[in-house]
């Protein structure tokens, strides 16, 4: 399959980023990353291995549409949610009103 990572042209095939990755320690994943066998590697170190760039040169997003077209199971890293206060009495009162109060 012929996919665009950093502006430039790769030929990868599954069987080759199989092949590439194969003894490749996984770093700890901490956001994206890409399934390859049984190991979960960060999405950019599959990108540095598979492209020989430095991993500032591509997206994450770039990696994950290359791999997941080719067949591997990517993830992606949920977002935060801000955390939620919990309401003041009077705001619950307010709610059960259906009177909105201004915090």
């Amino acid at each position: 399959m012929r996919c665009v990572i950093a502006r430039f042209p790769f030929d990868l095939t599954k069987s080759g980023v199989l092949e590439s990755m194969k003894g490749v320690k996984p770093e700890q994943v901490t956001g994206e990353s890409v399934t390859i066998g049984r190991r979960i590697y960060p999405a950019k170190q599959v990108g540095q291995i598979v492209t020989r760039q430095d991993r500032r040169d591509f997206s994450v997003g770039e990696v994950l549409r290359a791999m997941t077209q080719l067949g591997f199971t990517c993830r992606v890293r949920p977002r935060a949610t801000a955390p939620t206060r919990p309401l003041t009495p009077l705001q619950q009162v307010s709610a059960m009103l259906g009177v909105p109060v201004a915090v």
